[in-house]
């Protein structure tokens, strides 16, 4: 290990940390706290030259690698080299072209800052600090998804390190085959240093959330579901329902309460997202309302989601519709007293332009999923098992109807099945394939594993 730690001291830019070197802790980590990864050394990358010497050291020395970007979905720990591409951070914005590029460990919220200035924005997550990256090569769908689709439909460009170490500009015209599985396929064929994206033209937005007394409004999630029924393109939205904790670290007035929360984004006036929510408001009680006209620039706080890291993991549905006996189901799980672990159900409405082919095809599966539904539990040390428990009978009234599910929200180390399930059954023999060809010898640990073809 000594030799592998001197040759990319040798030729890495940034910074190189052993296991146990003083910064080592602070460079592997990432969001997500459960199950850290225990890498033999970190490559704190500001360039993809440092990439590449990582790529290549790896290989000479039969080392694993691994990625740690800004994404939240970490699900195992990974061995030998670990590469934290957070210092490359930077974000160039072509106004008159509409596209900004993007380099590997830019967050959202980056992106979205340099966007603003120019009445542009990014198909962004409702989390403004997840990487943007990551979240793009799993398909991305984001607050303004149903009047735009996927976020990976919206990419001109990659720079990938491929596992021989090859730097790749990767586009529909140059490589055709890539350009294709980057887009859906998450981190099996390389690693991404930068990506070229469209920018649309979004500076407002009405939007926020209602926050509801769940115990008032027991049918609030069939009272949402049927409100999503004929909406316009340009609204997107979602419901979120749990119990919250009766812990001292919350305030007073939600400790122990059954809330549910539905988040807006309208690309439209003020006035017609008014009308447009109206129906909701009589679904039950108002905890609390901040919807209102607001620069994207704010649009982190649509989900308002948690901004400090911590250990979680989740599951994920995709279906083409729910019925209210399944609705019934998930609200159950939300609102349990004597469930072992939260249960945090979410609930996203998709359709609208997510249903449509894109110009160019890519491997994101299942646009004609109308709803994802994802079950999320914050964990401590001995917790596992009865969130698996909890997750799995949250989620099986809707075995029938599943399409499959969306990688992007699974946090839990999936089985081969269940990330096939995420794709259609060519596409994936596609993927397979790809992995075969461009990682024969599989040195990339992604997060969610496509094997090689047999």
């Amino acid at each position: 290990m000594t030799d592998l730690v001197q040759q990319l001291t040798a030729r890495v830019r940034g910074r190189v940390y052993p296991s146990g070197a003083d910064g080592y802790d602070e460079a592997r980590a990432g969001f997500q706290l459960l199950d850290p990864h225990r890498p033999s050394v970190v490559v704190a990358a500001t360039c993809a030259e440092d990439v590449r010497a990582a790529v290549e050291a790896a290989a000479a020395h039969r080392c694993p690698l691994a990625v740690q970007a800004r994404g939240h979905g970490r699900t195992a720990p990974a061995e030998g080299v670990l590469v934290s591409t957070r210092r490359m951070s930077a974000v160039r914005v072509d106004p008159q072209a509409r596209t900004a590029w993007v380099e590997a460990g830019a967050a959202w919220r980056d992106v979205v800052e340099a966007a603003a200035p120019h009445g542009l924005a990014p198909l962004s997550g409702s989390f403004p600090g997840v990487g943007a990256v990551p979240y793009t090569l799993g398909g991305g769908v984001g607050l303004l998804a149903r009047r735009y689709g996927f976020a990976c439909d919206h990419v001109r460009r990659f720079d990938l390190v491929t596992p021989d170490a090859r730097l790749y500009q990767v586009a529909a015209e140059s490589e055709p085959d890539l350009f294709w599985a980057l887009r859906g396929g998450g981190g099996n064929f390389g690693v991404v240093t930068g990506m070229e994206i469209d920018l649309v033209p979004v500076s407002r937005i009405y939007g926020g959330h209602l926050l509801f007394d769940a115990a008032q409004a027991p049918d609030l999630l069939d009272g949402w579901h049927r409100w999503t029924a004929g909406l316009p393109e340009e609204m997107t939205s979602a419901v979120t329902a749990l119990t919250y904790p009766d812990l001292p670290v919350l305030p007073e007035a939600l400790r122990g309460r059954r809330v549910a929360q539905v988040q807006i984004a309208y690309l439209g006036s003020e006035q017609e997202g008014r009308r447009l929510v109206e129906p909701l408001r009589a679904l039950g009680p108002v905890l609390r309302d901040t919807l209102r006209d607001l620069p994207y620039t704010e649009s982190g706080t649509v989900f308002a989601e948690p901004e400090e890291p911590h250990a979680y993991r989740s599951r994920n549905l995709l279906v083409r519709d729910l019925d209210p006996q399944a609705l019934a189901g998930l609200a159950d799980a939300a609102f349990s007293s004597s469930a072992p672990v939260v249960t945090v159900v979410g609930i996203r409405h998709l359709g609208g332009a997510l249903a449509r082919p894109p110009r160019i095809p890519a491997a994101v599966g299942h646009r004609d999923a109308g709803y994802s539904v994802t079950v999320l539990s914050p964990l401590e040390d001995g917790q596992q098992e009865a969130a698996r428990e909890a997750h799995r009978a949250a989620l099986a009234p809707l075995a029938d109807a599943a399409l499959g599910r969306s990688l992007n929200f699974s946090y839990w180390p999936l089985d081969e099945d269940e990330v096939r399930s995420a794709f259609a059954p060519a596409d994936y023999a596609r993927l397979t394939r790809l992995r075969a060809r461009y990682d024969p010898h599989e040195l990339l640990r992604p997060n969610h594993r496509i094997p090689l073809a047999g």
